[in-house]
């Protein structure tokens, strides 16, 4: 049976995550609904990465098996006229039987997002996080390299996480300022449930003086995730991007730029643009 990738976009605020569930009221359970009214079947999809409840992305990809026919445009155009403001399709694609969103990503790349201003935005609530606090940006730097290489994050895992294991590769944490707004990168093989909040609220510890940054050595030491601090909120998180291998041919972005579009804020290299302390 034919196999077909999507690349979705979708404001996270109002759904309860990703993953199907009882009562919908989900990504997937929307996304599903489109399809089927768009096919005039039921279809399912696999992501490539569950997002949690109030978790924006910019690059979610999915996969689905239907043998019915239709041109790229037509999915893109047919599926977002099914869809809800806060969810559109970007681009479709035939891909191989052997492609899968998630078992065959090479990635994930999530990036969150930090207002620092003495008080809140209406305009950007659900979409940054907010902290009032001054943060340092070179402390927070100093705490995030030494979290970048292979470890246990047993210490930044969730207790409802049902991975087999804790450990993970971490191969980008970078930390930019933008005025007002702090952009973390995060880029790893794959992610235990909560760990990239997880880390943002210890990250913000160190950027308020709460904790040095070798705090950070000692919380993977003791692997005890009692011990760091607590989660920080889902508001300002987006999944950015899933790598595949090239032979997929899938289309690629660069997630930043989608992201100060999706904000209204000017990219890098115009006024007001990106700057390292």
């Amino acid at each position: 049976m034919p196999r077909v990738a999507l690349g979705i976009v979708y404001e996270g605020s109002q759904w309860l995550g990703w993953q199907t569930q009882r009562g919908g009221h989900t990504v997937q359970d929307t996304l599903e609904s489109a399809l089927g009214r768009f096919l005039a079947r039921p279809t399912g999809t696999i992501c490539a990465g569950r997002t949690d409840t109030g978790v924006h992305a910019l690059g979610q990809v999915v996969h689905l098996d239907t043998p019915v026919e239709r041109r790229e445009e037509s999915w893109v155009r047919g599926l977002n006229a099914l869809l809800p403001d806060s969810i559109a399709v970007q681009w479709a694609q035939a891909v191989p039987d052997e492609f899968h969103a998630r078992f065959s990503a090479l990635s994930r790349s999530y990036i969150y997002v930090v207002r620092n201003a003495r008080q809140r935005s209406p305009l950007m609530h659900g979409r940054v996080g907010w902290v009032y606090h001054a943060l340092d940006l070179a402390r927070m730097r100093r705490a995030a390299a030494k979290l970048v290489g292979e470890h246990d994050f047993s210490s930044f895992r969730s207790s409802q996480c049902q991975a087999a294991s804790p450990v993970r590769t971490l191969s980008q944490l970078d930390i930019v300022r933008h005025g007002d707004y702090f952009l973390f990168t995060f880029k790893a093989n794959a992610f235990l449930h909560h760990m990239v909040r997880n880390i943002m609220g210890a990250l913000l510890y160190v950027g308020q003086g709460r904790q040095e940054a070798a705090w950070m050595d000692e919380l993977l030491a003791q692997r005890d995730r009692r011990r760091a601090a607590p989660t920080f909120a889902p508001d300002g998180l987006y999944l950015a991007q899933v790598e595949y291998p090239s032979g997929f041919s899938l289309p690629i972005a660069d997630p930043a730029m989608a992201l100060f579009s999706h904000l209204g804020v000017s990219p890098p290299g115009m006024t007001g643009g990106l700057y390292r302390e």
